[in-house]
């Protein structure tokens, strides 16, 4: 270490490495190399249908509170964190959102960001959710993270990795996440150039369309006034289908020229897969039903719970018991995926039939379960001897 690294350290200042790419990607409004920032991103339908039914999946789930004694778990209903899932996490967002935000940041930048707030006895009282492009975060000489958030009127403040919840997707250096839509910026500028593509093509293009041939020739300023009258007259989709007069022994040749000739509606269909294969969500769940049956709709909505929720799911339940539970504590968060059938009883309802025909469950847990009250037990009829 140099003599100026040792001497800053020793007063307590960060270490900072710029060489390392998923430093640089901590930019404001950047997020990712993929050569758009994360907002413009969003512009592209099938990244915003990915990242909203997966965040907006997350959020629905019921989040419950366990504590945990010896082999058992009774729900902790009365945990100020269970407070925070029912009322709100904090006076302006309720815990839907709150989670709903820090997925589709995680989603689109790598990394998700929200200050766990504390009471002075230490308990939590709240959570605040703040935007990763308001962050830099500093490597400190100890090695752990320390975030500077902006309130972006020139102002910051310094947080402390232990005060705030950091989800993050895969990283390269196992500190900051580096968004998918970065690893694969080839197949992401691919998308975004077929889109700008057909916006040009629908913008520019002239209907009919075709070659205009003109007995002799033609001066430039003749040409010119031609293309231009052209252009005004029929270029364009405002202009789509008007009647076009030509005099002089000008005559039209039609050239076949669309989208489905140039392949432009295949290439922005496969976009579409791209992009989903990089979320993990199945098409049909973004409304590409270009391969879509019953049978494999089913198919996709238990795929997507599996493979795509379940992992979203246990990385934020792990983030919230490395950060926001004591060590060790008695505690744990669980967002409890059966609650994504709740749009499919038919399903839900052989469950329980399993449960209570294997005495997995009885019917009050089943009632339970379904948010009824316990069945209550019937009075003795009038004359009738009880034990």
């Amino acid at each position: 270490m140099r003599l100026a690294d040792r001497i800053l350290s020793r007063l307590g200042y960060e270490r900072r490495d710029a060489s390392d790419p998923s430093w640089a990607a901590l930019a404001p409004g950047i997020g990712y190399h993929a050569g758009v920032s994360a907002r413009y991103a969003e512009n592209m339908s099938a990244v915003l249908g990915c990242v909203n039914v997966i965040a907006d999946s997350l959020a629905s789930i019921p989040a419950l509170v366990y504590r945990l004694e010896g082999e058992n778990r009774i729900e902790a209903m009365s945990h100020p964190l269970r407070r925070l899932t029912v009322n709100g996490v904090n006076e302006g967002m309720t815990w839907p959102e709150f989670i709903g935000h820090l997925v589709a940041s995680t989603l689109l930048t790598g990394n998700g960001l929200a200050e766990i707030i504390r009471a002075g006895n230490g308990q939590l009282s709240g959570l605040a959710y703040i935007p990763w492009g308001m962050v830099t975060v500093a490597e400190l000489s100890s090695g752990r993270l320390a975030y500077d958030v902006s309130d972006g009127r020139g102002h910051g403040r310094r947080l402390l990795a232990g005060e705030v919840i950091h989800l993050r997707d895969r990283t390269d250096d196992g500190k900051i996440g580096v968004s998918r839509l970065s690893r694969a910026a080839d197949a992401v500028n691919a998308v975004d150039l077929a889109n700008r593509h057909a916006r040009s093509f629908l913008a520019n293009g002239a209907s009919p369309s075709g070659i205009i041939e003109v007995p002799g020739t033609m001066k430039p300023d003749q040409r010119t006034a031609l293309r231009d009258q052209i252009q005004s007259g029929h270029g364009g989709a405002a202009n789509a289908g008007k009647t076009m007069i030509m005099d002089g022994g000008m005559t039209w040749k039609g050239v076949s020229l669309s989208p489905e000739d140039s392949e432009l509606l295949e290439t922005r269909k496969f976009g579409t897969e791209e992009i989903c294969r990089l979320f993990q969500v199945p098409p049909p769940l973004v409304q590409d039903y270009s391969h879509n049956t019953f049978t494999n709709s089913e198919t996709a909505g238990r795929w997507f719970a599996m493979f795509t929720l379940a992992p979203w799911a246990r990385k934020i339940e792990a983030e919230f018991a490395r950060s926001v539970f004591p060590s060790n504590g008695p505690y744990e968060l669980e967002l409890d995926l059966s609650g994504f059938l709740r749009g499919d009883p038919q399903t839900r309802w052989q469950a329980h039939e399993i449960a209570l025909r294997n005495n997995v469950l009885d019917a009050n847990e089943v009632r339970q379960i379904e948010g009824w009250n316990p069945r209550a037990v019937d009075a003795p009829k009038t004359g009738e001897v009880t034990e």
